[in-house]
């Protein structure tokens, strides 16, 4: 269990970008990608807007696996190979068994089941397509990564709403620890732009009209986006027996439920995760850097969360600098952590905090260094990824300079 874990590997795609530079690109610069959806089949949701990919790269997937691959597969496998591009890992016979997979999904493969029922309720189809059960299953994601790399060690799926990438993350860390697997990808997938989800989220009257405005005092909530982000983890000595270069090492996980409500954020829970993420670190409040917050542009999640780093970091909660990149990248669901696990690491690596974008007026209930606007210089030596979903499943990682 005192095996350490360290990421060697990155990739990524939201609406930022199709690959990890251009996603930190995006973050660091401050550039929304927040619009109009053009692409999704939304049935009538006209002046809809989203974080969408507009185009996604190209890529060399065999057709017969595209056949049964929902979008968020599709987008997790991407990632995936792009993370194992940075790392110089292969998998072979030699090592397949050692090397595994978990992919965290909020919601999974919707757009499979609508068009089913779109299919047979609508259309008067007398079936749904072959593949459709597969593509809605939420754990298809990890299965295709999988068959796509050949990994034949632990490969499972994740799901806990909008905390599903850092679960994902952690459980991963779990199986190197534990000697379940030396390699492991982990990250989350999630695309939400589909009828149903935007309607059901329409419904909680949570969705903002214009853009994501994180702890701005003039939010008005959430923008959903999609993508997904995934990262190579390793132990510390198969990294530097291969001479691997080593982006971060994941230093701490704190997980957590508030057992309170099924929707409305809670104090007590993030609390908790943060708390139990800096024992398990070994660090104190003071060690952080860098804190990319939750911060999902509601009115309740924002303030909560500002109280809940208060009691946290007491003082230097005034001192760290803190953002919100869903103001860029939209809210990603169950990718949303694992892409700002990127903006963590980047951070780390290049000494630069990514602003929280569309920031216009100060909240006197959000009174941290939200980093407005601007991107920051700063030696980041660790940094802290928040992730607190509805339902009161709390997920937080610490990220640390090696």
């Amino acid at each position: 269990m005192d095996r350490r874990v360290v990421i060697t590997g990155l990739g990524g795609l939201c609406g930022l970008g199709t690959d990890v530079g251009s996603i930190w690109k995006g973050m660091r610069e401050g550039r929304s990608a927040i619009g109009p959806i053009i692409n999704a089949q939304l049935h009538g949701l006209e002046g809809a807007i989203g974080a969408e990919i507009k185009t996604l790269p190209e890529h060399d997937i065999e057709p017969r696996q595209l056949l049964s691959m929902g979008r968020f597969s599709l987008l997790a496998v991407l990632a995936a190979r792009e993370a194992m591009r940075q790392s110089g890992l292969s998998c072979d016979e030699g090592n397949a068994h050692r090397f595994g997979a978990i992919v965290g999904a909020g919601f999974g493969g919707y757009d499979a089941t609508e068009k089913g029922y779109r299919d047979v309720l609508l259309g008067g189809a007398s079936r749904v397509e072959l593949f459709s059960g597969v593509k809605a299953m939420p754990s298809a994601a990890a299965c295709q990564v999988s068959m796509s790399l050949g990994l034949r060690g632990p490969v499972f799926a994740v799901t806990t709403a909008c905390a599903s990438g850092n679960h994902a993350i952690a459980s991963a860390v779990d199986q190197i620890k534990y000697g379940r697997a030396d390699v492991m990808l982990a990250g989350g997938s999630d695309a939400a732009f589909v009828y149903m989800m935007m309607k059901a989220w329409e419904a909680m009257r949570v969705l903002a009209p214009d853009t994501c405005r994180p702890f701005s005092a003039d939010r008005k909530g959430v923008v959903l986006g999609e993508g997904a982000g995934m990262a190579v983890l390793e132990s510390y000595e198969h990294a530097t027996a291969r001479g691997a270069t080593i982006l971060a090492e994941v230093a701490g996980i704190g997980l957590s439920a508030d057992a309170s409500h099924i929707a409305a954020p809670a104090v007590h829970g993030p609390e908790g995760a943060m708390r139990a993420c800096l024992a398990d670190a070994k660090l104190n409040p003071e060690d952080v850097e860098y804190l990319n917050a939750h911060g999902t542009g509601t009115k309740a999640n924002d303030q909560i969360e500002t109280a809940a780093i208060k009691r946290v970091f007491g003082e230097h909660a005034h001192s760290m600098s803190v953002s919100s990149t869903k103001s860029t990248h939209g809210h990603c669901l169950g990718a949303a952590s694992a892409i700002e696990m990127i903006a963590c690491v980047m951070a780390i690596q290049e000494g630069v905090v990514p602003p929280t974008a569309n920031y216009r007026e100060p909240d006197p209930d959000c009174d941290l260094d939200v980093t407005p606007n601007v991107p920051r210089e700063r030696k980041v030596r660790v940094a802290m990824s928040n992730a607190f979903a509805m339902g009161g499943t709390n997920a937080v990682l610490a990220f640390k300079h090696v």
